[in-house]
């Protein structure tokens, strides 16, 4: 099984099916060919390619997008899909897995990708959009069914189709090269998460940082999101680089395993992000307690301040008889120094406590 040279960043548009010729195409399907040793055969009618790949003659590769019920029932009949596969792919919403049914591995992916956003994250930001795609591997057909506006396989389809090695184990060759896809765009979005992690870190950590820990908090977030997505796909590619009893050529597995490390190395991306986004909001929220306990001291300095001065005068206030210049001509003039003493005094503790 030859590996696909793995290419990052590629933009892919979805391929669209040919024109139906005496069968018609179900509406669900956007592409589909029917390959014989690796190689793209020259036909109109997917009903006869379809009974050319059962006859034993290579397999057919249907792509669909969020198909109705009514057209994978359809494929049902047709490639013997069990009920259980067929509403995962109806309904999605599943996590990623991988499971047999008869001759047919069953595998779940969730997709991701980047949104690009200009300025400050609002509430209302997205950074990472999901999706699924899922593919049936049988012995004579792969079918691959997206559910998301993203996750175009074109780009992979035109490849296979001027490069006969890449099919050279026919139906899992597809498998591999749809999940060394997905797994090539998760770290396309680690890239560009670290950049915005990059961005946080070095406007909260900078000298003149003003704290905005609803940037912080937003970036965490979709970073559990995207979490959630990728995690998962993890046992999927343990378990077909491993289950020997899934029916799989012996000598895919080393290829899974490639792609079990690529996806481990993702994973440590996510988790290592999560943990400084973590880090961050802790060191944020001491900041502020710190930020707090400055002025509330600096409250009580110079509450304290002004608490004395005022003492000293209703002290002076409530003895009529020995208030100031009644019987000494000084009293006003020492009550006044008293008052100024008392201030810098409780000033000069105050600087020195740093308090003010």
């Amino acid at each position: 099984m030859s590996s696909p040279a793995r290419t990052p960043r590629l933009r892919q548009t979805a391929a669209t099916a040919p024109a139906s010729g005496p069968g018609r195409t179900p509406d669900g399907v956007v592409a589909w060919g029917w390959y014989v040793d690796g190689r793209l055969q020259d036909c109109a009618d997917l009903a006869e390619a379809t009974a050319h790949a059962q006859q034993g003659h290579g397999f057919v590769w249907l792509g669909l997008h969020e198909p109705g019920d009514a057209d994978m029932q359809t494929f049902a009949e047709q490639f013997d899909l069990h009920p259980l596969a067929i509403e995962d792919a109806v309904e999605g919403h599943t996590r990623s897995k991988v499971e047999q049914f008869g001759d047919t591995v069953f595998v779940v992916a969730s997709t991701v990708a980047y949104v690009d956003h200009e300025g400050e994250l609002t509430a209302s930001s997205e950074l990472v959009n999901t999706g699924q795609i899922m593919v049936f591997c049988g012995r004579h057909f792969v079918m691959t069914v997206r559910r998301g506006g993203h996750g175009h396989l074109g780009d992979l389809r035109r490849r296979v189709n001027t490069d006969p090695g890449l099919l050279a184990h026919g139906p899992t060759s597809v498998l591999y090269g749809v999940l060394d896809l997905v797994i090539d765009t998760y770290l396309e979005v680690v890239a560009a998460i670290e950049e915005d992690v990059d961005e946080v870190e070095e406007a909260v950590f900078s000298p003149d940082s003003r704290d905005d820990v609803n940037r912080t908090y937003r970036l965490k977030r979709e970073l559990i999101e995207f979490k959630r997505a990728v995690v998962p796909l993890g046992a999927a590619l343990q378990a077909l680089a491993t289950r020997e009893e899934l029916a799989l050529p012996p000598e895919s597995r080393a290829y899974f395993r490639e792609l079990a490390d690529h996806h481990v190395q993702a994973k440590e991306s996510i988790l290592s992000f999560d943990e400084v986004l973590t880090s961050i909001l802790q060191f944020a929220q001491a900041r502020a307690s710190t930020v707090d306990n400055q002025d509330m001291r600096r409250l009580s300095a110079w509450v304290a301040m002004v608490a004395v001065p005022t003492l000293i005068a209703g002290v002076y206030g409530m003895n009529f008889t020995f208030m100031p210049e009644l019987g000494w001509r000084f009293g006003y003039p020492m009550a006044l120094a008293l008052m100024v003493g008392s201030v810098l005094a409780l000033l000069v503790y105050f600087k020195r406590k740093r308090w003010l």
